[in-house]
C-alpha cells in the first residue's frame, strides 16, 4: 500500500511539472484547473496514510495522466476547457434532453482536434468495471446512458458544438462496451497518431536521483462518435457559399521587386497556388478546406506587406527619433517595438512554415478593410505588394458558422471579428491573426477555435 501511494505521488509531481512547462497549447484557465485538480489528488494522498492507514487507495492520477497525454498530441489546438462540465447556460432545449444533472454534463477537453471542434471524454477504469447498462450495486447508471446524455447535450449546444465525441479509454474495453458503441451509437475506431507511451521524470527532494516514470498506452481503445443533424458540417455550409467565390487573376510578373526585399516574394511563392489556377474551383476548395487552408485576418495581411517586414527597418532606425515621432506621433513606441522584433525574427521567416503548401483565404470583409487601409495608411511599395498579395488569395463570402454567431455581440466579441474567425471556422482553415483580445474573449465562453497568432506590424507609408 505504502509502495503504491508512493508511486502515485511521484506521477502526480511528474504530470504538475508537465502541466507547468510542456503543456503551451492551454489558457491560463485550463491549466489553472488541470493544476488544482493535481494538486488536490497530491494533497489527498499526503493525508491518507494517517487517516486511512487499512482503506483501499483509491486515486485519479490515472485519469489526469490520460488527459494530459491527450493535450500533448500534435493534432490537439485550440482547447478551451478541461476536466469541467458543460453549463447549462451553454445548452439550450429542454432540461430533459441534457440529463438529470441540471449543471450540465461533464466532459474532459472542449478542443479542436485536426480542425474540427471535439469533445473528449477520458477513462482511466478498469475494463472490467466500465458497464454498458449500469450497475444497480453501485449506483453506476452506466456508460450508455452517460454517451446518451453527452450526445444530447452537444446537439443541444450552438457554441460548443462538436463535429463529433472522443471517447478515449486508456486501459482498453471488453467486448459487450465495444459492441454497444457500434451497435447503439454507431462508433468506429479513431485511427489517431498518438504515441503509445509517456514519459516522466520525478526528482526527489535531497535531489540525489531522478525516478524516471514510464505509462504505456498500447491497449488504449480510441472510438469516435459522429454528432447527427449538426447545421454547420462544414461541407454542406460550404457548398452554399461556393458561388461568391472570387478567382483571382495574376498579373504580376515573377521578377517584378517589391521595394527591394526580395522576401515577401520568396513568402508568397511558398503557398499553395494552384487553387487559384483550378478550372474547378468550388470542388478544390471543399477538397482542401480539411486541412489545407489559411484564413487570413486583415492583421496578418498588414504585416505581410509591412515596410517593417520588406527591407524598411534599416531606413526607420536611421532616421531622427523627432521625425519619427511627428509622422507615427502616439504610435511611435508601437512602431519602434515592431522594428526591433523584426530585427529579431523577421515575420516572412516566422510565418513561411506556417503557410507553406497552404491555400489563402479571406472573406469578403477583411478584403475590403485591407484594401481601405492599404488606400489610406500605405505607401507606394506597400501598396504594390498589397495588390500582388491579394491576386495570390482567395476572396470567399462572408460565411461565418453557426456556432461562432450565436455567441453574443459584445465591445470583445465584435460584429466583424465574429464574421472573419467565423468563416475561417465554417471552412475548417485556421484564422491567421495578431487579435489575441478577441480569441481570449472567445475562449473565456468555452468555444474552441482554430487560430495561429503572428506579432503585428503596422504600414509605414513605405
Amino acid at each position: 500500500m505504502e509502495a503504491k501511494m508512493e508511486e502515485a505521488k511521484r506521477k502526480c509531481r511528474s504530470v504538475e511539472e508537465s502541466v507547468e512547462n510542456n503543456l503551451k497549447i492551454l489558457n491560463s484557465s485550463c491549466k489553472q484547473t488541470l493544476l488544482r485538480l493535481i494538486r488536490s489528488e497530491l494533497s489527498f494522498l499526503s493525508r491518507f496514510q494517517s487517516h486511512n492507514p487499512s482503506s483501499p487507495l483509491s486515486v485519479n492520477i490515472g485519469h489526469l495522466e490520460a488527459v494530459v497525454h491527450i493535450l500533448k498530441q500534435p493534432c490537439i489546438s485550440g482547447v478551451s476547457r478541461v476536466c469541467k462540465p458543460i453549463p447549462q447556460s451553454s445548452l439550450i432545449g429542454n432540461r430533459e434532453k441534457v440529463g438529470d444533472n441540471l449543471k450540465g454534463v461533464y466532459v474532459d477537453i472542449v478542443c479542436t482536434f485536426n480542425g474540427d471542434p471535439v469533445w473528449f471524454i477520458v477513462s482511466d477504469r478498469n475494463p472490467k468495471y466500465i458497464y454498458w447498462h449500469g450497475n444497480a450495486s453501485c449506483r453506476n447508471k452506466g456508460l450508455k446512458t452517460r454517451i446518451e446524455n453527452v450526445l444530447d447535450a452537444a446537439r443541444s449546444s450552438i457554441s460548443l458544438r462538436p463535429t463529433s465525441v472522443i471517447l478515449f479509454f486508456s486501459n482498453g474495453v471488453e467486448d459487450d462496451v465495444s459492441e454497444g458503441l457500434r451497435n447503439d451509437f454507431a462508433a468506429t475506431d479513431c485511427h489517431m497518431d498518438f504515441s503509445s507511451f509517456e514519459f516522466g521524470f520525478s526528482e526527489e527532494l535531497e535531489g540525489e536521483w531522478v525516478d524516471i516514470l514510464a505509462r504505456s498506452y498500447e491497449r488504449a481503445s480510441v472510438v469516435e462518435i459522429k454528432v447527427e443533424h449538426l447545421e454547420s458540417s462544414s461541407s454542406l455550409c460550404a457548398k452554399e457559399t461556393l458561388h461568391g467565390v472570387t478567382k483571382p487573376g495574376i498579373s504580376a510578373s515573377r521578377e517584378e521587386k517589391f521595394g527591394n526585399y526580395e522576401s515577401f516574394h520568396s513568402f508568397v511563392s511558398l503557398m499553395d497556388l494552384s487553387l487559384i489556377n483550378d478550372k474547378n474551383l468550388g470542388p478544390a476548395l471543399l477538397e482542401n478546406s480539411l486541412s489545407n487552408l489559411i484564413n487570413f485576418d486583415t492583421t496578418a495581411l498588414i504585416a505581410i506587406v509591412s515596410g517593417i517586414s520588406n527591407g524598411g527597418i534599416e531606413k526607420l532606425l536611421a532616421t531622427p527619433e523627432s521625425e519619427l515621432r511627428s509622422r507615427f506621433k502616439s504610435n511611435y513606441d508601437f512602431v519602434i517595438a515592431q522594428v526591433m522584433s523584426e530585427v529579431q525574427n523577421p515575420i516572412h521567416m516566422e510565418l513561411g512554415g506556417v503557410v507553406s503548401g497552404k491555400g489563402g483565404i479571406i472573406c469578403e470583409t477583411v478584403c475590403s478593410e485591407f484594401k481601405e487601409l492599404v488606400s489610406m495608411c500605405g505607401g507606394p511599395n506597400e501598396k504594390l505588394r498589397a495588390k500582388h498579395l491579394l491576386e495570390h488569395l482567395i476572396v470567399v463570402p462572408d460565411s461565418p458558422s453557426t456556432r461562432m454567431m450565436s455567441l453574443a455581440t459584445t465591445r470583445k466579441l465584435a460584429l466583424k471579428n465574429k464574421v472573419v474567425f467565423g468563416t475561417g471556422d465554417l471552412w475548417h482553415a485556421p484564422t491567421l491573426s495578431a487579435n489575441m483580445a478577441f480569441v481570449r474573449a472567445v475562449s473565456q465562453t468555452g468555444m474552441s477555435l482554430l487560430t495561429i497568432e503572428h506579432r503585428p506590424r503596422a504600414l509605414t507609408g513605405d
